[in-house]
């Protein structure tokens, strides 16, 4: 899009530097909401960025004003054309000198991709980069389905976020694109907050680039690179299990009463759950395997009533030995994504241990169980709508938020409850994970996940 009252920018302080956080030249690009966005990058990407953008005309005083150029909003998409340029030429060498990183093999010329989707409370957003190689796409902003940006006010949403015009933002990224040669596909898979929309797109966007850069997936695949950061000769798994994570609960009520044992150890203590509810059994069992956590579960509950008081008090006690084990979650991963599949159903789930518990789903828990009430069928011990309140005990208790995406329906609701408690695994072992290149510090621009 062309500005209607174009201007020239000119960019100092550019950088951005592989594994380094918040420069102290730090980011005023003259729209303040522009410049929370462009922080993720410190944050989730670990690259630094720094940008200072005047037009020529500033005074340094006016420089205070962190909302200078925000007036009249055409004039955006020129600056966040001219910021993405700067960015994507200093990213585009940092994607490039991956092939002289020590693990791996990239040659740099090969094509090389990466995805990752973010999840806010609100929000979700997939980001899928690709970077060497030739031919279509290279260098180009794909997919870019952000709008609209949340449902109020209605219809369109919002044309202002703080004073940033998110109808300007595809020029941010597709100048960026250009210039760094990458191709960049971002798509809402859901949000009705135009905030969290946005957030989630640049969040979204900093941890695809920091898997580009790591030469690392979120499809399950171990790589070398995977192996090397994250796997069991990994620096990651030594500091995680110097940790010693582990918490224990005793849980009493008129209904139930459970015992929890959990171990953040890769299952070297092994895993046992007994709830009196077998199929709960087995979607807890699967999720602590997956996790690669030790887990103990002890219940004894009134199931002569019904399923529903085990069900809520186990995921209510297991979340909260979690949130225990896990501390302030300081220099941990945080977030990951994972897919896995059971019978004919997949499912994906995204995790964000971020302290402000949320789930949503899709799961066709509905649709596809011929009028099946139980999990498993009929006789079975576990009803459909005590699955849904499993999960949400977990995640409201773990203080995690999760989003849930059913990719392909199943023909049994069992297959969907486990391929959900293997992807649910799979995401928390990622985000449980210790990344030692923060050095404890937490995965946030907020700088803390205290609520």
């Amino acid at each position: 899009m062309t500005a209607t009252t174009p201007t020239s920018f000119e960019l100092s302080g550019v950088s951005a530097t592989d594994l380094t956080k918040a420069p102290s030249e730090g980011i005023n690009t003259g729209v303040g909401f522009f410049d929370h966005m462009l922080d993720q990058l410190n944050s989730h990407a670990q690259v630094g960025v720094s940008v200072t953008a005047t037009d020529g005309d500033d005074d340094a005083p006016l420089l205070t004003d962190r909302n200078r150029y925000s007036d009249p909003p055409e004039r955006q998409a020129d600056l966040m054309s001219a910021v993405g340029d700067a960015f994507g030429a200093e990213i585009g060498k940092l994607v490039a000198g991956t092939k002289m990183n020590a693990i791996g093999s990239s040659s740099g010329d090969e094509r090389r991709s990466s995805r990752f989707c973010c999840p806010l409370d609100e929000a979700l957003v997939e980001c899928t980069l690709a970077a060497g190689g030739e031919g279509e796409g290279v260098g180009q902003l794909g997919d870019f389905t952000l709008a609209p940006y949340g449902i109020y006010p209605s219809p369109g949403g919002r044309t202002r976020i703080g004073k940033m015009a998110p109808a300007h933002l595809h020029c941010f990224f597709a100048a960026l694109a250009k210039s760094s040669g990458l191709s960049i596909d971002l798509r809402k898979i859901r949000g009705d907050n135009g905030h969290h929309v946005v957030e989630s797109a640049f969040k979204a966007f900093s941890r695809a680039l920091r898997n580009l850069l790591d030469g690392t997936t979120t499809t399950g695949e171990e790589s070398a690179n995977f192996k090397a950061i994250w796997g069991v000769t990994s620096d990651s798994y030594r500091q995680s299990l110097e940790l010693n994570r582990k918490a224990s609960i005793s849980r009493k009520t008129k209904e139930t009463s459970i015992d929890v044992m959990l171990e953040l150890d890769w299952m070297h203590s092994g895993v046992a759950v007994s709830t009196g509810l077998p199929t709960l059994d087995k979607v807890f069992t699967k999720l602590a395997q997956e996790a690669n956590m030790s887990l103990s579960v002890k219940c004894a509950g009134d199931t002569w009533v019904d399923d529903h008081h085990t069900t809520e008090d186990v995921g209510i006690a297991i979340g909260q030995c979690l949130n225990k084990a896990l501390g302030t979650k300081g220099g941990l991963n945080r977030m990951w994504c994972a897919r896995a599949s059971s019978g004919k159903a997949t499912v994906e789930v995204t995790m964000d241990l971020s302290n402000r518990p949320c789930l949503t789903h899709n799961l066709a828990l509905a649709s596809n169980t011929g009028g099946e009430e139980y999990v498993g069928g009929e006789g079975c011990d576990l009803s459909l709508e005590m699955l849904e309140h499993a999960l949400d005990s977990l995640v409201m208790n773990g203080q995690m938020t999760v989003h849930i995406v059913q990719v392909k329906e199943g023909t049994k609701v069992l297959d969907t409850a486990l391929a959900t408690a293997a992807a649910f695994g799979q995401a928390l072992k990622l985000c449980l994970a210790v990344d030692p290149r923060r050095a404890g510090k937490t995965a946030s621009s907020k700088g803390t996940l205290s609520v």
